[in-house]
C-alpha cells in the first residue's frame, strides 16, 4: 500500500529551472479505451480547410511573414483531416479540434479547453495578427499552435511515430495501438509566463502542452554603474521572472562579490560566509550549479539588497526564471559575461564599485511562444522521444541524470525550420524570437548549434561541467551531435525540402532517429542514443553509413572508447575521438620504436611534433579519408610546431619519417 516510486510526466523547460511545483499537471487524466474501433471506410476529407498561419519552414514572426495554408494534412497521417474524430464525413468540429490535437486558450489556468477560434462550415481560419499585446491576436495564435501541432503529427507518422508506437490520437482508425490521447494544447496559458512545458502520460492519456507568453523576455537597462569613472555607464542586462521588479527610484550601494565557499565561492550556492559585507549591498553572484531562486534567496538572507549574476557563457544576459517556494522581496537581474568578469577585475583590485538598479526600461515587449514553431516542436518532440523511449506504455524511460530528451526535442525543431540555402556553418539559436533577440542570436542554450567550432566548440565531456545543466544543458550536448550528423548526411546525400516525402539526407536522419529511439533502452546516456542510431541504419541501411556516423559522432567526443559510465551519475562521462580502425580508410596508428610524441591532442591551433632521440625528415598530414591536407619537408629538426587553427574540426593523421622509419599519430582537430 505504500508508494514506491513516483515519476513526473511533466518536462518544464524554462532554461535550467524545471522544478516549477505549479508547472506539474497532477489532475488526473482520463484513460480512454479504444481499442475495439474498425478501420471506417475511407470518406474523401475536406480539401479547403485553410489556415492563416507561419508555415514550416518559417520558424517565427522574425523569421518571415504568415501564409494561407490550403489543405495541410497528410492523407496518410491524418485520412480523415485534422477536424475529423469519429471518421464520419460531415461531422468535423469546426474548432481548432481533431483527432491529432484540441487547440483552445487556458489564460486562467483552469487546465480544461476554453475559447477556441471557429473557421465556420468551410474550415476557414484566417485571422488577423499585426504584432502587439498578444491578448490582440488570440485566434491567430490558437490556429497557429494547432497548425503546427497537427504538422508534427502528419512528419514524424511518415518516419515511425504512428497508432501502432504510441502516437497521439483520439482515434487510431483500426491501425493498432491504443487511441484516447490527442494532445491537449493551452495558448497563452496562466500558468506562467517565459516558460512551455509538456506531460506525457502512457498511451491512452491525453498529453497537455502549455505555452506561454513571454514577458519580459527581452534585456534592459536595468543596471548602471556610478564609480569608478572608468566603468560608469549603463549595462545591458535582464530582469528575473521572480521577486519584485526594480524600483523607479534607483537602489544605489557598492556592490560586493559574495563568498559562499566551495570550489566556486561566488556561485551562492549555500550560506553566504561573508554576509557582513554583503548586507545594505547589492551581491554579485556567479550563474551555475544551483538555480537562480537558491542564489538569490542566499543573497536575500544574507541582508543584500539586490543581487546582480553574471551568465557563464558569452551571450546576452538570458532571463532567469523558477517559481519561488519562499518570499523573494529583493530584485535580481543578470549581466553579461564580459560585463560581470570586468566588475571583479576591479574588486579583486580592491576598487571600489558603485551601481544602481532601477526601472529604466517599462515597456518591454511580450511575445507568445504559440508563433514560435520551434518551440511548439520542442515541446511536442518530448512527447514523441517519451513514448518511443521504453514503449509507448513506460513514461518514465527519460528521467535519469544523463538522458538527452532536451536534446531530441532541440532537434526536432531545427529537422522543421531548414530552409533551402541554409548550412550546416550557419548561427541556430532555439528561442531567440521569444528571447526578443535577432535571428542569429545565441537563444536559450549555451551556444547556438552549428558545425562551425568557432560557434559551438562543445565536446561530450562539457557534460561533466556544472556550468552545464541538466538537463537542458546535457541535452545540447546531444543535440550539437545529432546536429552535425544531419549535415554530414545533407552533405553526403543532400537536402529535401519535402519533410513529408523526401529522400535527400535530410529525410534519411530522421528516420535514423525514429527508429534509435525506438531502440534504445530505458534511462539511456548519449553512448547509448549512439549505439541506438549506427544499429538503425543496419537495420534501414544494411551500414552503408556506419563510418559517415562514427567520424561524425567521435568529432565530438563520441568515439569508439567514449564512456557514459552510470546513467544515473551527470559527472563520470570520458569523452574519446577514435572510431573504429574499419572506418580509417587504412590508415592506422604506427610507432614501431614508441619514439614519436604529438601534443596537445586534441587541439584547438597548434601541434607539437617531437622524435625522441632523433630527427624529423618529414611531416604529412592526411584528413580523415586519407587525403593529404599538409606536407613538410624538413631539415633534421627534432621538434616541429605546426599551425592546425585553419583545419576543419575533425580527425586527422600526422605522418612522420623520422629515424629511418615512419611513424602516424592520430590528432583530433576541435
Amino acid at each position: 500500500g505504500e508508494i514506491i516510486d513516483k515519476i513526473n510526466w511533466t518536462l518544464s523547460c524554462n532554461f535550467e529551472n524545471c522544478s516549477a511545483e505549479k508547472h506539474f499537471n497532477y489532475k488526473s487524466l482520463e484513460i480512454k479505451d479504444m481499442g475495439h474501433q474498425l478501420m471506417m471506410a475511407p470518406a474523401p476529407p475536406p480539401q479547403n480547410d485553410s489556415y492563416r498561419v507561419f508555415q514550416i519552414p518559417v520558424e517565427s514572426p522574425a523569421h518571415g511573414s504568415r501564409t494561407l495554408a490550403v489543405g495541410p494534412f497528410d492523407s496518410i497521417a491524418s485520412p480523415y483531416g485534422w477536424h475529423d474524430i469519429n471518421g464520419q464525413p460531415g461531422e468535423e468540429f469546426t474548432i481548432t479540434r481533431g483527432n491529432n490535437v484540441y487547440a483552445s486558450e487556458d489564460t486562467s489556468d483552469l487546465d480544461v479547453p476554453g475559447y477556441s477560434p471557429d473557421g465556420g462550415s468551410n474550415l476557414v481560419f484566417d485571422f488577423p495578427y499585426s504584432g502587439g499585446s498578444p491578448t490582440g491576436y488570440l485566434d491567430a495564435a490558437i490556429t497557429n499552435l494547432f497548425y503546427m501541432n497537427n504538422v508534427m503529427h502528419d512528419v514524424w507518422y511518415q518516419y515511425g511515430f504512428d497508432e501502432a508506437s504510441g502516437n497521439f490520437q483520439e482515434n487510431n482508425y483500426g491501425n493498432g495501438g491504443v487511441g484516447g490521447d490527442n494532445v491537449n494544447a493551452d495558448a497563452q496559458d496562466g500558468s506562467g509566463t517565459n516558460n512551455a512545458n509538456f506531460s506525457t502520460p502512457p498511451e491512452g492519456g491525453n498529453p497537455r502542452m502549455q505555452m506561454y507568453i513571454w514577458s519580459g523576455a527581452s534585456t534592459a537597462d536595468y543596471l548602471e554603474i556610478n564609480a569608478p569613472s572608468t566603468l560608469a555607464g549603463t549595462y545591458l542586462s535582464s530582469l528575473a521572472v521572480f521577486g519584485p521588479p526594480p524600483p523607479v527610484v534607483p537602489i544605489t550601494e557598492d556592490i560586493v562579490m559574495v563568498n559562499s565557499g566551495g570550489t566556486e565561492p561566488m556561485d551562492a550556492c549555500n550560506t553566504i560566509i561573508n554576509s557582513s559585507e554583503v548586507a545594505g549591498k547589492i551581491a554579485l553572484v556567479k550563474r551555475g550549479t544551483c538555480t537562480f531562486l537558491v542564489k538569490v534567496e542566499n543573497c536575500q538572507n544574507a541582508g543584500a539588497l539586490a543581487v546582480i549574476v553574471i551568465n557563464n557563457v558569452p551571450t546576452n544576459p538570458i532571463t532567469m526564471g523558477g517559481t519561488a517556494s519562499n518570499p523573494i522581496n529583493i530584485p535580481s537581474v543578470m549581466v553579461g559575461q564580459n560585463d560581470g568578469n570586468t566588475f571583479i577585475s576591479a574588486l579583486t583590485n580592491n576598487i571600489v564599485v558603485n551601481g544602481s538598479i532601477s526601472d529604466q526600461n517599462t515597456s518591454i515587449n511580450s511575445t507568445d511562444s504559440d508563433l514560435d514553431n520551434m518551440i511548439i516542436a520542442h515541446e511536442y518532440g518530448h512527447g514523441i522521444s517519451i513514448r518511443l523511449t521504453g514503449g509507448a506504455n513506460n513514461s518514465g524511460c527519460l528521467g535519469n541524470e544523463d538522458q538527452m530528451g532536451e536534446g531530441w526535442s532541440d532537434w526536432f525543431g531545427l529537422m522543421l525550420t531548414i530552409e533551402p540555402g541554409d548550412l550546416g556553418s550557419d548561427v541556430r539559436g532555439v528561442g531567440t524570437y521569444v528571447q526578443g533577440q535577432p535571428n542569429t542570436g545565441t537563444g536559450i542554450r549555451p551556444a547556438p548549434y552549428s558545425t562551425s567550432f568557432s560557434v559551438n566548440g562543445y565536446t561530450y565531456d562539457a557534460t561533466n561541467s556544472s556550468n552545464i545543466s541538466r538537463p537542458h544543458g546535457i541535452g545540447f550536448v546531444w543535440c550539437t551531435a545529432l546536429w552535425d550528423l544531419t549535415w554530414a548526411f545533407i552533405d553526403e546525400y543532400g537536402f529535401d525540402s519535402d519533410v513529408y516525402n523526401g529522400t535527400g539526407g535530410n529525410n534519411m536522419v530522421m528516420e535514423l532517429v525514429i527508429e534509435a529511439l525506438k531502440l534504445q533502452p530505458c534511462s539511456p546516456g548519449a553512448v547509448d542514443g549512439r549505439d541506438a542510431i549506427l544499429l538503425a541504419d543496419q537495420l534501414l541501411n544494411n551500414g552503408v553509413n556506419e563510418c559517415l556516423i562514427w567520424k561524425t559522432f567521435a568529432t565530438r567526443g563520441l568515439g569508439f572508447n567514449a564512456s557514459q559510465g552510470n546513467r544515473d551519475d551527470r559527472f563520470d562521462q570520458i569523452e574519446n575521438f577514435n572510431i573504429p580502425l574499419s572506418c580509417t580508410a587504412g590508415i592506422e596508428e604506427s610507432d614501431i620504436n614508441n619514439t614519436l610524441v604529438v601534443y596537445p591532442n586534441p587541439t584547438e591551433d597548434k601541434i607539437t611534433v617531437n622524435s625522441i632521440g632523433g630527427f624529423i625528415k618529414n611531416i604529412t598530414i592526411l584528413d580523415i579519408d586519407g587525403r593529404q591536407v599538409l606536407e613538410n619537408e624538413l631539415n633534421s629538426q627534432s621538434n616541429v610546431s605546426i599551425d592546425m587553427s585553419k583545419f576543419e574540426a575533425g580527425i586527422y593523421f600526422v605522418v612522420v619519417d623520422h629515424n629511418n622509419t615512419l611513424s602516424t599519430r592520430k590528432v583530433v582537430k576541435k
